[in-house]
Parts: structure tokens; C-alpha cells; sequence
């Protein structure tokens, strides 16, 4: 029986203490130093022959003490965290998350992530393959944020 072309698309990375094989390692982002000690790996999404979903599933690494932007956008997206824990901002919260917890990103939600502990943090993330670049947060956004204590000594802009 010949193999259908979509059979022929579909494939399993196989990963060895938190990387892919076969799926490079980046920088986190490449400008500003509105993060710290983050690399990214985008799973299913970017290559040639994966144009069909919809979607991207990429896996973030946090290094412990470490944190991600301060940031919005309109789409939403769902994190689910593989390892380490974390404490994540989500507009005027502070929320603990750990290994398999799922966080919710509503669009236009301020969030940002930080490893706590002495294990990196490491999380899928799927968002929508077209999708608005992230805004990091103003002067006017982070104002408001401070307004809760917990979540005012945890931000980094």
C-alpha cells in the first residue's frame, strides 16, 4: 500500500535532556535586555514541510533566576510548563506554576514568566502560527501592574 502524503509529513522528535534533535537551539529574542537567560526551540510550526497546522509549538527554557519579557499581544496562547517552577505575572496577579501546570494568556494580557528554584523552567508554548508581534509593556502599563504589591516586586522591564 503506498504511503499517503500525510503520512509522509508526520514525524516524532525525540529529545534527550530537554532538546530536540534535529531542532536548533535560539536566542530567546534578539534585541533588548527586557529578558534574562532564555533560548527557545520551536517544535512543530517553522519547517518547510509543517505549513498545514495552524498553529507553532515551541519550547522556552528559562535559566533559574531568569525571567521573560513584560509583554502583551492580541493573541491568545496556551503555556504548559514541562519542568521547574515559576512565578507568572498575568496582568494584576501573581500566580505559582510547576510541572504540568497549563496557563491561559488571554489576548491583550500583560504577562511575564520567572524561574524560581534551582531547576531551569522549561515550558511549551502553542500559539496561533499568524499571529500580532509582541508590545512590551509602557511606562503607563507597568504603573498600573505596581498597583499590587506581589506583582510590583516581582516585575523586570
Amino acid at each position: 500500500m503506498p504511503e499517503s502524503p500525510a503520512k509522509a509529513r508526520s514525524k516524532i522528535l525525540r529529545q534527550e535532556a530537554y532538546r530536540w534533535s534535529g531542532v536548533a537551539v535560539k536566542e530567546y529574542k534578539t534585541d533588548g535586555g527586557h529578558f534574562l537567560g532564555v533560548i527557545r526551540q520551536t517544535l512543530i510550526g517553522e519547517g518547510e514541510d509543517e505549513g498545514a497546522p495552524g498553529f507553532m509549538t515551541r519550547y522556552f527554557e528559562v535559566e533559574p533566576g531568569g525571567y521573560t519579557s513584560l509583554e502583551r499581544h492580541e493573541h491568545p496562547h496556551v503555556v504548559i510548563v514541562v519542568r521547574g517552577r515559576a512565578e507568572v505575572i498575568l496582568d494584576q496577579r501573581l500566580e505559582r506554576v510547576e510541572s504540568l501546570d497549563c496557563v491561559y494568556i488571554g489576548p491583550d494580557c500583560l504577562h511575564q514568566f520567572h524561574s524560581v528554584g534551582d531547576e531551569p523552567l522549561g515550558f511549551l508554548c502553542i500559539v496561533d502560527r499568524r499571529r500580532d508581534r509582541p508590545k512590551l509593556a509602557d511606562s503607563n502599563d507597568v504603573e498600573w501592574l505596581r498597583r499590587d504589591s506581589k506583582v510590583a516586586a516581582r516585575i523586570k522591564t
